[in-house]
């Protein structure tokens, strides 16, 4: 524990010093929901029916883009091998990277996904239950990226792989997201939809980790 706290200090006081590195999938996601309406029209109908699975696919989209250089920097200078070699555990390192990745690059697109909500015509229940999914979706985009980036981290031109990999695993989130905001936007109830995000985001959060630190292991014995 005394590592993955280090680790979560240290990467919060460097995306600080660093702040424009971190705001281009936001700012990616902002453009994506704002711009939409003006090609298909200004219908206030047609954005609240359109709006759960814009609004989702903008943060799986935003998500991915920020995926890329999860694990690049440190596997470029030393500090992945430098970790391995410690006594602390590369589960404690992937842990600690994919939360404050999380924190940072997630947390400001939920904050600001209600405001946009909002200018698409989302009623009042709608917006909490997409809060509630962008909570439990978007930890699960990120520690399942998590894996695609650490099992391509050391090859050339990942970024082009890395969507074929995680996006057959990004679909079953994308379609219980968007249709638990969708449904209580009509006025029923998204409890399972969100129980079964539930599950998703236990599964991830708890398996992930494991599976990022034998990715990187192997990708350190190349």
């Amino acid at each position: 524990m005394r590592g993955f706290w280090f680790l979560l200090q240290r990467d919060m006081t460097l995306a600080l010093r660093r702040r424009g590195e971190f705001t281009h999938s936001l700012i990616f996601f902002a453009l994506v929901v704002l711009l939409f309406p003006i090609g298909i029209g200004a219908s206030e109908q047609l954005l609240r029916e359109v709006a759960p699975g814009l609004i989702w696919i903008a943060a799986l989209l935003a998500t991915m883009m920020s995926l890329d250089n999860l694990f690049k920097e440190d596997y470029k200078d030393g500090t992945l091998e430098q970790w391995a070699l410690s006594p602390h555990s590369l589960f404690s390192f992937a842990a600690a990277r994919l939360f404050s990745h999380w924190l940072i690059s997630s947390l400001p697109l939920i904050v600001l996904a209600p405001i946009l909500a909002i200018s698409l015509s989302l009623p009042a229940e709608a917006i909490w239950v997409l809060i509630a999914t962008l909570f439990l979706g978007t930890p699960i985009l990120t520690f399942v990226g998590g894996i695609g980036v650490a099992l391509t981290n050391g090859l050339q031109k990942s970024s082009l792989l890395l969507p074929l990999l995680v996006l057959p695993f990004y679909i079953p989130v994308l379609i219980f997201a968007a249709s638990a905001v969708e449904v209580s936007a009509d006025g029923w109830s998204a409890t399972g939809q969100l129980y079964v995000l539930a599950a998703l985001f236990i599964l991830a959060i708890t398996l992930a980790p494991i599976a990022v630190a034998s990715a990187l292991k192997m990708s350190l014995s190349q």
